[in-house]
């Protein structure tokens, strides 16, 4: 447990606002909490906050990036599965996640300096609901996907008393945004907070920085997929057909699938990479759009920078998301026109869609644009001072350090 900045600002004093972070242990779910955390303690510096991750997610997070009232602490790795083991057995990591990582948590809870006051959850991990009900000590729950999708959850219940059909395209027009988007809080102000050292900075631009700078404005495509969910073999092989028939300059995430991916992408149109600082690549005024899989925190940044998106959902969120993107928002297009993600895209079908996607003479284009930058300024809106987003994050702070939270 790396616990030496916090019992140093907590010298003498057991009555401070003392966090306790605990996030799902994926990175889609650590980024955000990581997020909430740095903005929490940049606010008030006397909030107190414990960070806590795996053994293996300590040795991934860039210490650099956190201010000296955030501390970590350490769950050995023995007790879930390696987050590499994700993609390949699911099913194992979850069952491990929701039965194993109470307990250590608890221990933590007990040796904790000064005492905890409020914890900070994944909303997926219930068990840490139960945790703080049973220590008297409140409890907030971080929902990192979008407040649709909540909303369905929420109300699945009634849904099926009601005998509505679940299909998320067809109810998803019923659903009202109700739940304030903390995760995405000055998402422009905060540090990426995981580093690869592979391409670690070093005060230099890493290569794919220096390969986008030789890009004319709005040539390039972004693609990521995530870092949790794949599409099938036979989809990834179609996409990439068609992204290479179109002709289109791309800059691919390919995670376990960057090898593959690099045989068809080693020239001047393609490029690609494991991993990069997603945020600011879609900030590169080369990029020009975004294929994604419509994962929340990426749309989220997306649309923070007003980067128009070619959505390919894949599972469970994704399809509600994507709907959120394309018919809602209107600053993207479906690449994957079966919302049920069954059908398989053929290379020619991509092709043609994103040929006209990054057409800057096209006048589709140029509407999607248009519209994506009008979302840009309701985020930048939102979050600027005085915003929605900022009086909400100002007033979460007001109930945890007043002791008024529940």
């Amino acid at each position: 447990m790396d616990t030496n900045n916090l019992q140093a600002a907590a010298k003498g004093n057991n009555n401070a606002c003392h966090i306790v972070a605990m996030p799902y242990p994926a990175r889609g779910h650590i980024n955000p909490m990581l997020n909430l955390c740095n903005l929490l303690a940049s606010r008030k510096p006397e909030i107190l906050i414990t960070f806590v991750v795996t053994e293996e997610w300590l040795g991934l997070i860039d210490s650099d990036s956190y201010t000296k009232n955030i501390s970590f602490a350490t769950i050995p790795d023995n007790i879930i599965p390696s987050e590499k083991n994700q993609l390949d057995d699911g099913i194992t990591f979850v069952t491990a996640v929701m039965t194993k990582l109470e307990a250590p948590f608890e221990r933590i809870l007990d040796r904790l300096c000064p005492p905890v006051t409020t914890i900070i959850t994944d909303a997926l991990l219930l068990w840490a609901v139960d945790t703080g009900n049973r220590r008297n000590i409140p409890v907030a729950a971080l929902w990192i996907s979008s407040a649709s999708t909540f909303s369905i959850c929420y109300h699945c219940d009634l849904f099926k008393e009601k005998q509505f059909s679940l299909d998320l395209e067809e109810h998803a027009d019923d659903i009202i945004d109700f739940i304030p988007g903390i995760s995405s809080i000055r998402v422009a102000d905060v540090p990426s907070f995981f580093h690869n050292k592979q391409y670690s900075l070093d005060g230099r631009d890493p290569h794919y920085i220096k390969w986008l700078n030789s890009k004319p404005t709005s040539s390039v495509l972004y693609i990521s997929m995530g870092s949790l969910f794949k599409v099938s073999s036979a989809q990834l092989d179609e996409l990439v057909a068609g992204v290479k028939m179109s002709g289109v300059r791309c800059l691919w995430v390919g995670r376990d699938e960057t090898c593959r991916l690099q045989e068809g992408f080693m020239n001047d149109l393609g490029l690609v990479v494991p991993w990069c600082d997603q945020l600011r690549v879609l900030s590169h005024s080369s990029v020009g759009g975004f294929l994604t899989h419509c994962g929340w925190g990426s749309v989220l940044e997306a649309a923070f920078v007003g980067v128009p998106m070619l959505a390919l959902p894949i599972m469970v969120d994704h399809f509600t998301i994507s709907k959120q993107i394309v018919e809602d928002w209107k600053i993207g297009w479906r690449l994957n026109k079966d919302i049920r993600g069954e059908h398989l895209v053929t290379g020619e079908e991509i092709a043609k869609t994103i040929h006209t996607f990054m057409d800057i003479n096209s006048s589709e284009r140029e509407e999607l644009v248009k519209r994506a930058k009008q979302v840009e300024d309701i985020f930048q809106g939102a979050t600027a001072k005085g915003g929605s987003s900022d009086t909400n994050l100002d007033a979460f702070i007001k109930d945890i350090t007043q002791g008024q939270a529940h």
